[in-house]
């Protein structure tokens, strides 16, 4: 039946007697087959070359049909649950789903849909059956994605206060190569927006006609106009998730443009902004994600309280200014000097007092004034920037609204020396981690050591491709890619003694098998001219230092189609809630080097049996 259902759709083609490439490329299209260009053009290229022809023939195609689509491994599951090696009944079918998907649930319905959906011979489908091809079709679809189907939308409680969650969030948006002379580009923040990030930062600078611009300032990058940016801002903000926007203000701006500012955001994005408290107006916790659905925050620094701000709403407060007086204590690498300057002799002082210690010699410290237009001041409700001194001294005087940004050196060094002091402090303030300012080609740090302690906001290069941004993006495809992610219980609950270098009584052991069965259309070598390669799998484990983990499997010689390992791979995992799992396909070139061919990596949670 499959033979004469695969001649009815491509015989009409062979009309000519012969195909060629492209109409080859077109037919498998037809069979709703997904195929790599290059592996296809290269079983092509080897069956003509034979007879030296550049056409062939419909007995070729079939040739070819089978060498990409009918996979030996799907072909033994497929004899192992069908009885005459052609046809699955409904019931073989249930059978295959609870006994290798662990779909303990399978019924009836679900065979049926499964059917209905994959089986492409009409006369098959209509008896309830499914066929080889069906089977193969159902094999590769998303159905049977190692990614837990429900992760895929959102599936958690999305009413606890802000400081509750993960959020995806991005360094230096406006970027979109190197730090110190590369463009500045609006596309940063439509594609940070489209990626699901829900913290944009934005650094503002005095422009010439009394426009803003946004730029890394001090350096050689390229400006643009900060109304622009919040215009593509309230163009894309909601387009991948319904929750709230956070815009991240590093203000360098006089009182007078911040006003520019803050009338931009009022008019630009008008009831998106969010300009008032929800509920009461004396704030004793944060609002959720939920309740700021389709809204956008503004995190800057602001002059006394959000109470105070809410009794001036209905004042014009066009002009007026604020002071806010800060410590400038020397070893902390902030806010101000995060930007690498491009000149760094002048910074030199600085640079050496990175190693001190975190407390200072007071003396040190001098006190700097800060002016900040009202109008912007009270446009901060929920996300008010507040300069980090010390665990004791947020515990002590820290609203709730208030949150820090740290740079990573000394957020490091907290994570080494105090890290329960720092998840006792996460659970309740939202904490911005940001990368070091000699980072001037946008490389990224490993967002793992933060989220190990709770940090809310891990700010990374979003246009820098690597392994961080790979954690990065493989994290927060959980919770159907909405950008916020419910933290583990440990990391929301204030008493929580945990700390990620002793997992103590918070680890919940798991062990993890994964057999490692074979790939199928891997992309080629660069090196290697006939189509192979040489692959071999790395899994690894990225979480609290005891579960990081890396295994390999064996190398399979010059076979980019279809290599087969059958090899099983074990792991145990202390604390599966914050763990990320990274599955990386790479040839080797020699002993020592090996090319990067591809990678997928998601939570272990969020792993599909079967």
């Amino acid at each position: 039946i499959s033979h004469t259902w695969f001649l009815s759709i491509i015989q009409n083609e062979f009309r000519t007697g012969k195909i060629d490439l492209d109409s080859t490329m077109s037919l498998l299209e037809k069979l709703q087959i997904s195929f790599d260009f290059t592996h296809v053009k290269h079983v092509f290229k080897k069956t003509v070359d034979k007879r030296k022809a550049h056409t062939i023939n419909i007995e070729d195609f079939r040739a070819i049909y089978r060498t990409i689509v009918h996979r030996p491994e799907f072909h033994e599951l497929f004899r192992a649950y069908s009885p005459n090696c052609k046809i699955l009944a409904d019931t073989e079918l249930i059978e295959f789903l609870r006994k290798e998907q662990y779909e303990t649930e399978a019924c009836e319905t679900t065979a049926l849909e499964i059917i209905l959906k994959y089986e492409p011979i009409e006369e098959v489908r209509k008896r309830r059956q499914m066929s080889f091809e069906g089977f193969i079709r159902y094999m590769s679809s998303e159905d049977c994605s190692i990614f837990k189907n429900d992760h895929r939308t959102i599936y958690q409680d999305m009413n606890h206060p802000l400081c509750d969650y993960f959020i995806s969030s991005s360094h230096n948006t406006y970027l979109i190569s190197d730090q110190l002379i590369g463009p500045s580009h609006l596309w940063g923040y439509t594609s940070a927006l489209l990626k699901g990030c829900r913290c944009l930062e934005i650094d503002c600078w005095d422009g010439s006609n009394n426009e803003p611009v946004v730029y890394h300032g001090h350096t050689l990058t390229s400006k643009i106009p900060f109304r622009s940016v919040i215009q593509v801002i309230d163009k894309y903000a909601f387009v991948a998730s319904d929750y709230p926007v956070v815009l991240s203000l590093e203000n360098h701006c006089s009182p007078k443009q911040q006003e520019v500012m803050a009338d931009y955001l009022e008019s630009i994005l008008g009831d998106k902004l969010l300009t008032s408290t929800i509920g009461d107006t004396v704030v004793t916790q944060l609002p959720s994600p939920e309740a700021l659905k389709f809204k956008i925050l503004v995190k800057n620094k602001k002059v006394g309280t959000t109470e105070e701000g809410m009794l001036r709403r209905d004042l014009d407060s066009h002009g007026e200014t604020g002071e806010i007086s800060e410590f400038e204590n020397m070893s902390d690498e902030d806010e101000t000097n995060e930007k690498a300057p491009l000149y760094p002799k002048s910074d030199s002082s600085k640079r050496k007092s990175e190693h001190r210690p975190s407390h200072p010699p007071r003396k040190k410290a001098k006190i700097k004034k800060i002016k900040i237009a009202i109008a912007l001041s009270d446009l901060v409700i929920y996300t008010k920037s507040e300069k980090f001194v010390s665990f004791e001294h947020s515990l002590a005087n820290q609203k709730c609204y208030e949150n820090n940004s740290i740079g990573e050196i000394r957020a490091r060094k907290f994570v080494t020396h105090s890290a329960k002091e720092f998840v006792s402090h996460t659970s309740r303030f939202i904490t911005r981690i940001y990368p070091k300012g000699t980072r001037t080609n946008s490389s990224n740090y490993n967002p793992q050591e933060f989220w190990n302690v709770g940090c809310q906001m891990v700010a990374l290069n979003f246009q820098t491709p690597g392994v961080q941004m790979e954690l990065q993006n493989g994290k927060f495809l959980d919770n159907g890619g909405c950008g916020y992610i419910l933290k583990p219980e440990f990391l929301r609950n204030h008493s929580s003694t945990f700390t990620p270098h002793n997992v103590g009584r918070y680890g919940k052991p798991m062990s993890l098998s994964i057999r490692v069965i074979s790939g199928h259309q891997l992309p080629p070598s660069n090196l290697s001219k006939t189509n192979k390669a040489d692959p071999l799998v790395q899994i690894e484990i990225y979480g609290v230092p005891e579960d990081q983990a890396k295994k390999k499997s064996s190398v399979i010689k010059s076979n980019a189609l279809s290599p087969r390992w059958d090899e099983t791979l074990s792991f145990t995992v202390q604390v599966p809630e914050l763990a990320l799992i990274r599955f990386c396909v790479e040839d080797e070139i020699s002993l020592v080097t090996n090319e990067f061919l591809g990678q997928y990596t998601l939570p272990l949670l969020s792993l599909s049996k079967g």
